[in-house]
């Protein structure tokens, strides 16, 4: 495979690994709703202010994770079993949230609309830049072993925010042209790219253990000693 190939899968990887969890036609109704009453030019600002921070969280954590892995002492394949374990869950809420039902951050829907600025908090976090995605973004480091990785990994990310930059600043029309139940049905399908996603993040995570060099060669030495 060569270095532009490379790149390129690595590119693909992120922005089709984040784009389920962001899902920006999702979060669309919820960022009207929160932007109620604004100016179309006041919800561009706080679109494209909550995707700047939306990018400025996840590398910081993609930058960092190696650091953090290593502090906690956490390995690759524990790191991409946890983070397909919260995927699987997020996916699994997604697909049995009912249209119409009483979502648990409700409460948090209607203190953002009494802020004066709600691009960090609760646009880019936690709609755009949640759990899932910031678990996402550090199995990425997984896959960083040269600047050039890491830059194709930003690249991913920046590509996600612009397309989520514009579908909040188109918002209202898509809400308008797919309508509720649109919305209901990507989100399932969202939800279950997620839970897809994240079932294979385990089982990479558990092959990796599997095939950890150091424990075939303890099995090998405990095989040869009976």
């Amino acid at each position: 495979m060569s270095n532009v190939t490379h790149l390129w899968a690595i590119f693909l990887g992120t922005f089709i690994g984040l784009l389920p969890i962001i899902n920006p036609l999702a979060a669309a109704p919820t960022f009207l709703a929160i932007t109620e009453g604004d100016s179309a030019e006041r919800r561009r600002e706080q679109a494209r202010k909550g995707c700047f921070y939306m990018v400025g969280i996840l590398v910081s954590f993609l930058i960092g994770g190696t650091f953090i892995m290593n502090f906690f002492g956490i390995s690759i394949p524990g790191l991409r079993i946890a983070g397909g374990i919260l995927m699987s869950g997020i996916g699994m809420g997604m697909l049995a949230t009912q249209k119409g039902a009483a979502r648990p951050d409700d409460e948090e829907r209607e203190a953002a609309r009494k802020k004066v600025d709600i691009s960090f908090s609760p646009l880019a976090m936690p709609m755009l830049s949640g759990p899932g995605s910031i678990a996402v973004t550090l199995g990425f480091t997984s896959l960083a072993t040269t600047w050039t990785d890491y830059l194709a990994i930003i690249a991913g990310i920046v590509s996600v925010a612009a397309l989520t930059y514009l579908v909040l600043r188109l918002s209202g029309r898509i809400v308008n042209l797919i309508g509720p139940v649109g919305v209901n049905a990507m989100t399932k399908i969202m939800g279950f790219l997620i839970m897809c996603i994240g079932v294979q993040f385990v089982v990479n995570g558990v092959l990796g253990i599997a095939t950890d060099p150091e424990l075939l060669r303890g099995l090998r030495e405990a095989f040869a000693a009976r």
